[in-house]
């Protein structure tokens, strides 16, 4: 199957390096636009407005299985950078969803808490979870990984997480 041009670019997917015919397996290749926590397998991405996109990678997607339920915290709350600031839960695990910086819940994916299997079908796009304002945003940028920098990252961690792959 050929995509049309900037088909997996529009989705915050990156396919350089396996070519457009295998859409699948871009889905585990890091967008350039986005910035990584790859302990967490959280993704982020500046909006320009004061406000940061968070998401969970297709690698956690995959390794959690089908999502049942997110339950994000309510905008307004505040989140310390390590600690939680939703619960994520699938047919494997209850886990919480971290953050690496200080900030604010601006608001959650309504589409998400409703149907929690978009996480799975489209992390990077529809399955986004929360949007927060960051405290000292520079900071917190320094510490996460650029798109194309965290698949070193993921080569070393998948192995010792056990991860096989995504479907």
């Amino acid at each position: 199957m050929r995509l049309p041009v900037g088909f997996l670019a529009r989705r915050g997917l990156a396919a350089s390096g396996i070519g457009e015919r295998n859409a699948d397996r871009a889905r585990l290749y890091p967008a350039e636009d986005l910035l990584y926590d790859a302990e967490n397998n959280i993704w982020y991405r500046d909006n320009g407005d004061g406000t940061v996109t968070v998401g969970m990678t297709m690698v956690a997607a995959a390794m959690a299985g089908q999502l049942v339920a997110f339950t994000p915290r309510r905008a307004g709350r505040a989140v310390q950078a390590g600690k939680s600031w939703a619960t994520i839960e699938s047919g494997k695990r209850v886990e919480p969803a971290k953050l690496a910086f200080d900030g604010e819940v601006s608001n959650a994916n309504d589409a998400l808490v409703a149907n929690p299997k978009l996480a799975n079908s489209d992390p990077y796009g529809a399955g986004w979870l929360v949007k927060v304002r960051p405290k000292g945003w520079a900071a917190a940028r320094a510490s996460l990984v650029s798109g194309t920098a965290v698949a070193d990252r993921y080569k070393r961690k998948m192995p010792a997480d056990n991860f096989v792959g995504c479907p």
